[in-house]
């Protein structure tokens, strides 16, 4: 032990004299040089050593030498949780602010993110010395070596080769102006990611990572004038442990995949397949929802289907000024502002509310490591990504649609203002690992994460779910509904068993102007058979608003 003691807690075998009477107790600790403290509740006494000490082995081996002895063990002293040594963490208002913090620390006495993997699919590594012990063999997946600038394509080695760009490097825009318009140096963008997921704590040195105990697989898509969407779909395939052609098994699969990029356009087939193939698989991906205050609904891979999409809050609370929203973003996190909406794009008038994390000083090939704070939706998104890998950490068990549905369910109201949609609110990091243990996600794997349109105003739709369980359904089945809509009144919901009888879980009310329906009913349905298809029904009887079926589950038995 290398913290000092000054008694030890000693537990006797049911039916000796020593586990019920105090007297025969007392007399056996006497006769080995102690004295009794007091007796617990559970029945075990207390004995002084004399004095405080790290190492009190012989008087530990009297106590297992006994027979009439149980066990016995150090009555160690426990203190608070200090705030972690590293000396930027100051600086992560992010992790612990009241307002708009996301309540990291209180999730550290249960988890750490050991075990876990989180794959950080973005421009690659530059070496760090916060992050170097948390890095795992990644891939480069980048095909093109013109805008790669390691000499080759795809290869073993995913380092940060520079992503800097001369104006006009990637050709004309739609107006026929150059792209970029002005000279841009290299981002380190994905270095600065992994700070924020998993960077070495406690280490008397820089910042803080959210999951500090996981490891980073970094895999690098994103080089000179970005990534390929066929690219980045390989990259997905192979993060979460798929095979892609002409490249070598993933020895250590993630079990989250961040991915702070994207476009705008449509979800493609090409995408959705692979993140299918991911969340098939086991393993939750996170997307930052884009910095063009828009609707995300138009920007890709944040409007794939099964997804988790992250929007950005600024330090105060609100929505970020360049963050998108709408009705498929899932959940906000902290993304920073490093300077105001008004402020001239590109200046850093406000660096204390950006997030801080590791990077790079190189302004084209690596440099020397340093911290910087960023903004953007790209920043969010890492926050949660290293919350999944916290709750993963907790319980391996947890499919992608309960990680999903955890976060989003504990999360706490926006503190300020957010027009267009913030998802389920802010993400509670404490409040959603502590659920874990109250919550128990549904039994039997059944649940299912298609998003499925609900028309405005138009036909109900559906969503099944196939049980195989024999006997009866309970008394009590539980119904656990995901549905992203902006006008949840609009909305009746139904459950409806094998054999046709419907369940009202939800009738529709004019006066329900809240956002999205988060919630798990209960059904009598003994009477029911437990095998056979069972189906979510909504209909939006009111104009106006439309939405999304997310997911579902169903707690038969």
């Amino acid at each position: 032990m290398n913290r000092p003691f000054e008694r030890l807690i000693v537990g006797y075998k049911p039916g000796t004299a020593e586990a019920s009477s105090d007297t025969a107790a007392s007399d056996d600790v006497k006769s080995k040089g102690k004295s009794v403290h007091r007796r617990m509740s559970s029945g075990a006494v207390v004995v002084d050593l004399g004095s405080k000490t790290a190492n009190a082995d012989s008087a530990i081996q009297a106590f297992k030498s006994d027979p009439d002895v149980a066990y016995v063990e150090p009555d160690l002293l426990m203190q608070p949780f200090a705030d972690p040594n590293d000396t930027e963490y100051s600086r992560q208002w992010d992790l612990f602010e009241a307002t708009a913090g996301m309540n990291v620390p209180g999730a550290w006495s249960s988890t750490t993110g050991a075990g876990v993997t989180v794959a950080v699919i973005d421009t690659g590594y530059v070496a760090h010395s916060d992050l170097a012990s948390k890095v795992v063999a990644g891939y480069d997946f980048v095909s093109d070596a013109s805008r790669a600038r390691d000499g080759n394509g795809r290869d073993a080695d995913p380092s940060d080769n520079g992503d800097w760009m001369k104006a006009g490097d990637c050709g004309t825009d739609a107006s026929g102006n150059p792209s970029p318009p002005s000279d841009q140096n290299s981002s380190w963008h994905g270095t600065h990611v992994a700070g924020t997921i998993a960077a070495s704590t406690n280490n008397s040195k820089g910042i803080a990572g959210i999951a500090y105990d996981a490891k980073i697989q970094p895999v690098r898509v994103l080089a000179q004038c970005g990534g390929s969407t066929s690219d980045i779909a390989d990259a997905i395939t192979w993060a979460s442990g798929g095979t892609v052609s002409g490249v070598p098994a993933n020895a250590t699969p993630a079990k989250v995949i961040n991915m702070s990029l994207g476009g705008q356009s449509s979800c493609s087939t090409t995408y959705q397949n692979a993140i299918n193939g991911a969340i098939n698989r086991g393993t939750t991906v996170v997307v930052a929802a884009g910095n063009s205050n828009a609707n995300v609904a138009n920007f890709t891979p944040a409007n794939c289907s099964g997804v988790l999409t992250v929007a950005a809050l600024g330090r105060e609370g609100n929505k970020a000024f360049y963050s998108n929203f709408g009705s498929r973003i899932d959940v906000a996190a902290p993304g920073g502002e490093t300077r105001r909406g008004t402020d001239t794009p590109g200046t850093i008038t406000t660096p204390e509310n950006g997030i801080w994390s590791t990077l790079n000083t190189g302004a084209t090939t690596p440099g020397s490591e340093t911290y910087k704070p960023y903004q953007g939706t790209s920043m969010a998104a890492p926050h949660i990504a290293g919350l999944a890998a916290l709750l993963v950490a907790k319980k391996s068990s947890l499919t992608p649609a309960q990680v999903k549905d955890l976060i989003k369910t504990n999360a706490r109201p926006i503190p300020g203002t957010c027009s267009g949609g913030c998802g389920a609110g802010l993400a509670d990091a404490t409040k959603a690992v502590n659920a874990i243990d109250t919550t128990p996600p549904p039994s039997g794997g059944l649940e299912n994460t298609t998003d499925v349109a609900i028309p405005d105003r138009g036909a109900a739709v559906t969503s099944s779910i196939v049980s195989t369980l024999s006997g009866n359904a309970s008394s009590a089945v539980k119904v656990g509904v995901d549905i992203v809509h902006t006008y949840r009144g609009d909305l009746v919901i139904d459950l409806v068993a094998p054999d046709g009888t419907a369940y009202r879980l939800k009738n529709s009310s004019s006066s329900d102007s809240a956002d999205n329906v988060v919630a798990t009913y209960t059904v009598n349905a003994s009477s029911e058979v437990a095998a056979g298809t069972w189906k979510l029904r909504v209909q939006d009887v009111y104009s106006g608003d439309t939405g999304y079926i997310n997911s579902w589950n169903l707690t038969l038995q």
